[in-house]
């Protein structure tokens, strides 16, 4: 329990980032998911929205500090990648 004025506040500020947080990385997985399964189901210009939506998402992440800006930058490349092997019709050498 916090025992100052400044330290009950200061967890509440933290509480409140946190579920900010989690919910903004969520969105990016959630987003993320989406381009892999529209890459599933083989519509391509399904993967190209829902890939440009997920690269948006990616960068607001960044943007706001939630994720680093490196982490966004190889998210976006691994899903880019992913993408390209499907297009291209051969397989990826990474994982997935």
């Amino acid at each position: 329990m916090p025992q100052t004025r400044s330290a009950a506040k200061r967890l509440r500020q933290n509480k409140k980032r946190q579920d900010r947080n989690r919910a903004v990385k969520q969105m990016v997985k959630t987003h993320c998911r989406r381009v892999l399964k529209a890459r599933q189901s083989g519509d391509m210009s399904l993967v190209d929205s829902e890939f440009r939506l997920a690269v948006k998402k990616i960068d607001q992440a960044a943007a706001k500090g939630v994720i680093h800006k490196n982490k966004a930058a190889r998210l976006k490349s691994r899903l880019a990648e992913r993408i390209v092997s499907q297009k291209s019709g051969a397989t990826s050498p990474t994982k997935g």
